[in-house]
């Protein structure tokens, strides 16, 4: 059964190629030039997967040694994301699906996360709780087997990863913020400043987030400090210790909320997927957490963490198993929900 993974909802234009649940190929093209602006522009995001997707998907065939013609079915992101930017993916997995004569699957990106961690070498046994955390989304998933997925609770606000690009433009330090400030937390003291976790007040769900009140606590400090009239050599003594407070707060969220609903659902397998489950510090307290309290912990090797069709394509590889497929009908939700 070979699948092709078609992953074009946000700034990466990803193909990859499946069989029977082994990643043949998996190719991604990310958008750099984004930088500049200091986050995603929608519609030069969606001209850019134009031009480049035709390529993608035939080096990931040519990758993977196989023709067109060996292709049982394509797997493509229809939601959630940006609509100029899924539409050129489902257009292109439509018409290639209607000339090859095969099916075509559409696949929920936040559960093509899930799928990521079956990408490396070891993987969950359902039922495992999934922290889904990246620049558009941020929750907690009872995966209660492969094709039943609950949602206990997400962001009221920022996602994790939006926040640390918006405390990166704070500090000065370009976009994306993530990368940036885990590498300059490593110089700083976690402890410099006690910044808020990113929890909900008690009398709010259970396990949600909110980010929003952690953000404005990193902008009152650096006002409070005059931060902006600094000269450059008290700055960079300041930033890696504001990066490490900052992260701190996000990951000891992160990790309690986390473990909070693994314990009250009595599950022991957890697994951490999304591009700012990249993160070191977030990797490392995981690590630590779940061997403290007995837990299994899996979390995709650092290429599957951000945007890629490989997980496109397992969880289109286990929707053909299962018998769902789609219709050359399928349009792009750009606020598709989990399950």
């Amino acid at each position: 059964m070979v699948v092709l993974g078609i992953e074009t909802s946000c700034d990466e234009t990803s193909a990859a190629v499946l069989k029977n649940g082994n990643l043949l190929s998996s190719v991604v093209s990310s958008q750099y030039f984004h930088s500049k602006y200091g986050g995603v522009v929608p519609e030069l995001a969606s001209r850019a997967h134009q031009k480049i997707i035709v390529q993608v998907v035939g080096e990931a065939i040519n990758l993977a040694g196989i023709s067109k013609g060996d292709i049982n079915a394509i797997a493509v992101t229809y939601g959630p994301g940006l609509i100029g930017s899924l539409l050129v993916g489902v257009s292109f997995a439509k018409a290639m699906a209607y000339a090859l004569k095969i099916p075509i699957i559409g696949v929920n990106h936040i559960e093509g996360h899930i799928f990521s961690v079956f990408l490396s070498n070891e993987s969950p046994e359902p039922p495992f709780i999934s922290l889904v955390i990246s620049g558009g989304h941020t929750m907690l998933v009872l995966v209660e087997n492969l094709l039943n997925f609950k949602l206990l609770g997400q962001t009221r606000d920022d996602a994790a990863g939006e926040a640390f690009d918006k405390v990166a433009k704070l500090l000065g330090l370009g976009y994306p913020g993530g990368p940036i400030i885990d590498k300059l937390s490593r110089e700083g003291d976690p402890n410099f400043v006690k910044f808020p976790k990113p929890i909900p007040s008690k009398r709010t769900s259970g396990y949600e987030f909110s980010f929003s009140g952690l953000k404005t606590a990193v902008l009152y400090y650096l006002k409070r400090i005059n931060f902006q009239n600094l000269s450059e050599d008290e700055k960079k003594k300041f930033i890696p210790n504001i990066c490490a407070s900052f992260q701190k707060a996000v990951v000891d969220g992160l990790v309690e909320q986390t473990f909070k609903a693994a314990m009250d659902f009595n599950i022991k397998s957890i697994s951490v997927v999304g591009g700012v489950a990249a993160n070191s510090e977030l990797r490392k307290r995981m690590a630590e957490k779940a061997n403290e309290l007995g837990f299994k912990l899996y979390i995709p090797d650092l290429t599957f963490c951000t945007d890629n069709a490989g997980m496109i394509a397992y969880a289109g590889y286990v929707k053909l198993k299962n018998g769902i497929k789609s219709d050359l009908e399928i349009s792009p939700i750009p606020n598709l929900k989990i399950g």
